[in-house]
C-alpha cells in the first residue's frame, strides 16, 4: 500500500457536490487546516471515484476494510488513528476523505498543488485496486437546493455560496404559492415584461424566474439574491458571512 506523508487537509463536511470541495486557491484562513500525518492511497476507476466525489453514499465494504486504521493524524505527539481515511484517486483527480467512523465519506478534502502531483507521481507503475460497487452506479438526482455541476461551471466560492442562497430563497418563494409575490419578484427581474408576467399562473411565473436565474452569475443576480432575501435573518446572516469573507479577501490583496 502506498502512503503519502504530512498531507494538509480542508475537510469539508456533509458536501454531496463536488464543487463545493473547495481547490485550493479557494482555501480561507479561518477554514482551519488539519495536518495528517500518514494516508493511504487509493488507486481506483472512474465510477468508485466520482461517487466518492459527488454524493454521500455508502463506501463499498472491502474498500473500508482496506483503509482500517491506516491513516493517522497527529497531535500533541500523540499518533491517533483515524478509522476510515484515505487519499482517493483515478489517475486524473485526488481527493481525501474520512468517514468519521461512519460508512459514508463525510469529510472530504482536495490536496495542495505539490501533494497532488506526489500522488500521481506514486501512481507510475502501479494498477487500479477493484472494490465492489453494491448494484448498479444510479445517475445522482439533482434539484434546487442541489443544483448541477453545469450550474456551477466558473463561479467562485463565494459566488457559488451566494447562487445557493438564492436557490434556497427561491424554493421558499415557490413555497408560499403566492401569485402577486410571484408576480412582483419576476417583475423585478424582468421589468419589460410587467404585461407578459400579469397573465402568468403561479407555476408558470415561478419556473420562468428560475429557470432565468439557473444560469451564471452576475452583479444583477447578486443584487437581486440581496433584495429577496431582506427581513429574512436566517439568510441575511449567510448573506453577511460570505461578503464580510469577500472585505477581508479585498483588505488583503490591497495590503
Amino acid at each position: 500500500m502506498m502512503y503519502l506523508h504530512d498531507v494538509w487537509v480542508n475537510w469539508f463536511e456533509g458536501e454531496e457536490n463536488s464543487y463545493n470541495v473547495c481547490a485550493f486557491h479557494e482555501w480561507r484562513k479561518q477554514d482551519g487546516i488539519e495536518i495528517l500525518d500518514q494516508v493511504p492511497i487509493v488507486y481506483t476507476d472512474a465510477t468508485l471515484y466520482e461517487q466518492i466525489e459527488n454524493d454521500l453514499v455508502d463506501v463499498p465494504t472491502d474498500l473500508l476494510e482496506y483503509i482500517h486504521n491506516r491513516a493517522y493524524l497527529r497531535k500533541n505527539q500523540e499518533r491517533i488513528p483515524l478509522e476510515y481515511a484515505s487519499i482517493i484517486t483515478d489517475g486524473k483527480s485526488v481527493l481525501a476523505f474520512d468517514t468519521m467512523g461512519y460508512g459514508i465519506p463525510v469529510r472530504k478534502s482536495r490536496l495542495i498543488p505539490r501533494q497532488e502531483r506526489l500522488v500521481f507521481e506514486m501512481l507510475e507503475d502501479t494498477s487500479k485496486k477493484q472494490f465492489s460497487i453494491q448494484g448498479n452506479p444510479i445517475e445522482k438526482p439533482y434539484h434546487i437546493l442541489s443544483l448541477p455541476p453545469e450550474a456551477m461551471v466558473g463561479l467562485t466560492r463565494r459566488e457559488r455560496k451566494l447562487k445557493q442562497l438564492l436557490m434556497m430563497a427561491l424554493d421558499q418563494l415557490e413555497q408560499t404559492n403566492n401569485k402577486k409575490e410571484i408576480h412582483y419578484w419576476l417583475t423585478e427581474w424582468m421589468p419589460n415584461n410587467y404585461q407578459a408576467i400579469k397573465q402568468m399562473d403561479c407555476y408558470t411565473a415561478w419556473n420562468e424566474l428560475y429557470q432565468e436565474l439557473y444560469q451564471g452569475w452576475s452583479a444583477a443576480h447578486e443584487d437581486f439574491c440581496k433584495k429577496i432575501i431582506k427581513g429574512q435573518s436566517y439568510f441575511e446572516k449567510m448573506w453577511e458571512l460570505e461578503n464580510d469573507e469577500q472585505k477581508l479577501q479585498t483588505y488583503k490583496r490591497i495590503i
